[in-house]
């Protein structure tokens, strides 16, 4: 600070009204800024205590710090309203990404699925050589009035009618009432056509009508000359009770057989 002379002022009394006076370089200054001055007076007052308070820090602990535009708006709204940063928000929607991609695998890897099954494989069938069966015949011998006696080998199921076709037929006036031509025929027996039994035969001694009472159907009896569905059922029943015929007599003891149907059916059957 530099000192000035100031003009000397005479008081009425002749005496001086003072002496030089201090003058400050930077008063003007201070003056054109009257809140420095006041600054200035109270710091010579307080001290330091007028000096103004420091202001609010720039980033409080603990409190992330957002940027300015559109992301760090977004940041901010993300952090007030869900309590979540940006990078947490971006971690989570990666876990979701991948959760679901796991998952969808998980489910297309599962669907159901068409598959096609190949065809097997299967080897022509070679046919099989069937060999024809033997045609099952029977063999009897046609003896008597007919035009070509002898051996004849029939079908099997073939009745006495065929056997007189297979020989010609009978003679010119022979009386076939006594054969019952719809019987039919047995492996081995003989028929004889027009003529009398030997005296063996009416012994009992299988002819043309060698029907064994022990081996005979209901339908080999039925077609028995006299006998029909009731005398065979009854034929049959004494056989059951009483066992195998034995004796042509046993059937006297069947009912409904008499001396006449007796004599007929004797010729015709053997035990």
């Amino acid at each position: 600070m530099e000192l000035i002379d100031s003009p000397t002022v005479i008081r009425p009394n002749g005496e001086p009204a003072g002496r030089a006076t201090p003058i400050d370089p930077g008063a003007d200054a201070r003056r054109a800024d009257p809140g420095s001055l006041v600054r200035e007076r109270a710091a010579a007052i307080f001290g330091t205590a007028g000096e103004s308070p420091p202001g609010p820090p720039e980033h409080l602990p603990g409190v992330p710090v957002f940027g300015a535009g559109p992301l760090g708006r977004a940041r901010a709204w993300l952090y007030v309203r869900c309590g979540l940063e940006l990078k947490a928000v971006v971690a989570l929607v990666v876990v979701l990404a991948v959760a679901g991609g796991l998952a969808f695998q998980h489910y297309w890897s599962g669907r159901p699925r068409t598959v096609r099954v190949p065809p097997p494989a299967v080897a022509p069938l070679q046919p099989l050589a069937v060999k024809p069966a033997a045609a099952a015949e029977v063999t009897v011998d046609i003896a008597g009035k007919v035009a070509q006696p002898g051996l004849r080998s029939l079908r099997k199921g073939s009745r006495v009618a065929d056997a007189l076709a297979a020989a010609g037929g009978p003679l010119p006036g022979t009386d076939t009432t006594a054969l019952n031509l719809a019987r039919p025929l047995t492996d081995g027996e003989q028929i004889l056509v027009g003529v009398t039994p030997p005296p063996d035969a009416s012994a009992g001694t299988p002819t043309d009508a060698a029907v064994s009472l022990n081996s005979a159907t209901l339908a080999q009896l039925d077609a028995l000359p006299g006998v029909g569905p009731v005398l065979a059922q009854h034929i049959l029943d004494y056989r059951s009770q009483h066992g195998a015929f034995t004796s042509l007599d046993q059937l006297r003891q069947i009912p409904g057989i008499g001396p006449r149907k007796f004599a007929t059916l004797k010729p015709l059957v053997h035990p």
